[in-house]
């Protein structure tokens, strides 16, 4: 009988060494793989090559990683239906969350299972869903918006009219740039709006003279920067990549710049990001 020892010693047929003095078969190491990257990193990743906004990402990340440890931080490999049945009943009973959020957090599952973990799960239908409020929507009246905003000023006003006037979100607002704004046509542009769609709106007459105004200030603090040797913005997507000083010109500029400049550690550059939103909603 063959020893099973021995028998380790060969290598597609021959032995590794032996008597007759040949050398043994050089063995070629396959190159050490990269580490699978952790399961929130995969999360991210999925959710970027789909183009999900930042805080969707965010949103669904905080999500995943409630429901880990909803389950005493179970992989999710190992869970399934009845397990996102429990903790969406969790949110509607014990933590009485809306129905909007249960929806998210059930969305939040559902592409973790399907795009990252590649287990689609099924139409979840046992878990106690959260009631949606039947309640009439508060609408201002004219007058009432005139003398909210006579209030306000600055950016913060310029903002809010913007929003009233094009119906704009304020995310889509402070994340326009400055060629999205067409003066000859009283167009607006936004770029990835709601479901990542591009949609074009009027600009309202009221608005244009002071955001021609408020423009002038913009380009004037961002030939300043310019001058420091920053003035450069992130770019969406490969563009820069593809367009490797597109970040500092004018036309990619933020419509509502942040007041401060902060340091992306990434790029090792000095940016400037727009107008944090809490700012608008203080105000208002």
């Amino acid at each position: 009988m063959e020893n099973p020892v021995v028998k380790g010693l060969f290598l597609h047929g021959r032995a590794s060494s032996g008597s007759s003095g040949r050398q043994p078969a050089m063995s070629h190491a396959r190159p050490a793989s990269r580490p699978k990257p952790k399961l929130l990193d995969q999360v991210r990743q999925a959710l970027r090559a789909r183009h999900y906004s930042q805080r969707t990402e965010e949103a669904y990340v905080a999500w995943i990683k409630r429901f880990i440890f909803f389950h005493g931080k179970r992989h999710p490999a190992a869970m399934g239906e009845a397990e996102i049945n429990q903790f969406l009943t969790d949110l509607a009973v014990s933590k009485k969350v809306s129905a909007s959020t249960q929806n998210q957090a059930l969305s939040a599952l559902l592409f973790l299972y399907q795009h990252v973990l590649n287990q689609p799960i099924g139409w979840v239908n046992a878990a106690v869903r959260a009631k949606k409020p039947e309640r009439l929507p508060v609408v201002l009246t004219k007058q009432e918006v005139k003398a909210v905003l006579g209030l306000m000023d600055g950016v913060p006003k310029l903002v809010a009219s913007l929003l009233y006037g094009a119906g704009l979100r304020l995310r889509e607002c402070l994340s326009l740039r400055v060629k999205d704004i067409d003066f000859t046509y009283n167009q607006i542009v936004v770029r990835d709006g709601k479901g990542q769609k591009d949609r074009i709106t009027l600009l309202p007459a009221t608005v244009k003279e002071p955001l021609v105004a408020h423009l002038q200030q913009v380009r004037q603090v961002h030939l300043q920067d310019l001058r420091a040797g920053a003035g450069r913005v992130q770019l969406p997507d490969a563009l820069a990549r593809k367009y490797p000083n597109a970040d500092q010109e004018w036309g990619w500029q933020w419509v509502s710049p942040a007041p401060t400049r902060y340091f992306d550690a990434q790029a090792r550059i000095e940016r400037r990001h727009h107008l944090h939103e809490t700012l608008v909603q203080k105000a208002m």
